[in-house]
């Protein structure tokens, strides 16, 4: 069993010597992911010890955060300008754009090391985050001796542009955990929670790591996370200038295709849910997940959004991302063009592994899937 969010706390201020959490509004979230851990999440003995350690991990980022801002202040006078918002169902392009994007001169992101500590590890340069970079290598190293299909399925590097949902599964408050662990009590109960108070730590993290890297300054940020689909309102709200970039592609393609994925990361955990549970969870959760989004869009002015289709992206990436430039208002000059061909270059599909999968492995059909996204198909595909 996962213990009581006590024990855990407890744990997380003797790791760090400290045991100032800020604004604890995350600890109900804490409580009732607990619970469906374990009730529901069937984990095997290192699935419950590595849940136990992300717990305490990510009270260890709030305790070192909280200290960090305390010590230095000047970290909130940090002006945060993020330019887009990438979202979209998992599986359909998000990721590439999002770096290919976040490739330009005037652009920058959050890491993949960085998400998964935020705030400088004690004792660490502020302008040499090795010791950071060197845990998320053995993080990486571990995931890929357990699931090594899983670079050609979600291909990750530490220095590589990535989702901030990790971070804001280190407020408990993102589709992260639900990624990770089978939880749907959680997952349900977290729809039915305002965001708000998540997306206004996440500008004040973000805040941190501007601060915490000088070659980020005058730069705009672009952000990218499927589960901001849940939210987007709160998006709209924290982030006024930013346009929301949606990606769109036949859910026949992505539902299997993360389907898939995540059973490929729950095995990180347990071997006991099957991959028909997987299909009908995660049918019905994307098409929770985008009914929620388009009820939101649909009170939003169009212009604040800008539609990409996934086999436009692939058939002509660069094209796509000098339209979504100029439509953000960032330069598009020839360093910027050359920087993006060079990651094209560097990230084609063909480097990796095919990526193998079908709807039956998960109980699904072609028309099971197009009927329950009738609707979203009918109107952007």
């Amino acid at each position: 069993m996962v213990p009581k969010k006590e024990s855990l706390i407890k744990k997380a201020e003797q790791a760090t010597g400290l045991s100032d959490f800020g604004d604890e509004w995350f600890f109900p979230n804490i409580d009732v992911f607990i619970e469906s851990l374990n009730s529901q999440a069937r984990l095997s003995s290192e699935g419950y010890y590595g849940a136990e350690q992300m717990i305490i991990g990510a009270l260890v980022n709030r305790l070192r955060h909280k200290n960090l801002i305390k010590m230095n202040p000047q970290i909130l006078d940090e002006t945060v300008d993020v330019k887009a918002v990438l979202t979209g169902l998992p599986r359909t392009g998000s990721t590439m754009l999002h770096r290919m994007l976040a490739s330009a001169p005037e652009l920058t992101s959050v890491k993949w090391f960085e998400a998964q500590n935020y705030t400088p590890l004690e004792n660490e340069d502020y302008n040499d985050p090795t010791p950071r970079k060197d845990i998320a290598k053995d993080i990486l190293n571990f995931m890929l001796k357990k699931i090594p299909e899983l670079m050609s399925i979600h291909p990750m590097d530490i220095d590589q542009a990535d989702e901030e949902v990790i971070i804001l599964g280190q407020l408990f408050s993102s589709s992260m955990l639900e990624s990770t662990y089978f939880v749907p009590d959680y997952a349900n109960w977290l729809t039915n929670q305002n965001p708000g108070k998540s997306y206004s730590d996440l500008i004040e993290i973000l805040q941190s790591l501007q601060w915490q890297d000088p070659s980020r300054k005058n730069k705009s940020w672009i952000l990218k996370t499927p589960g901001h689909l849940m939210s987007l309102g709160a998006v709209v709200k924290y982030f006024p200038g930013a346009k929301i970039i949606m990606t769109h592609r036949d859910p026949v393609s992505t539902v299997p295709s993360y389907c898939s994925m995540e059973s490929t990361l729950y095995k990180m955990n347990t071997d006991i849910i099957s991959d028909f549970e997987i299909g009908n969870y995660w049918l019905d959760r994307l098409s929770e997940w985008l009914n929620n989004f388009i009820e939101v869009r649909n009170s939003i002015p169009d212009d604040r959004f800008i539609d990409i289709n996934y086999l436009d992206l692939v058939e002509a990436p660069e094209k796509i991302g000098t339209q979504v430039l100029k439509s953000i208002h960032i330069n598009d000059d020839i360093l910027t063009k050359e920087m993006m061909e060079n990651w094209i270059k560097a990230n084609k599909r063909e480097n990796r592994q095919k990526h193998n999968y079908k709807l039956s492995d998960y109980g699904l059909t072609r028309e099971s899937i197009s009927n329950k996204f009738k609707d979203y198909i009918e109107k952007y595909l």
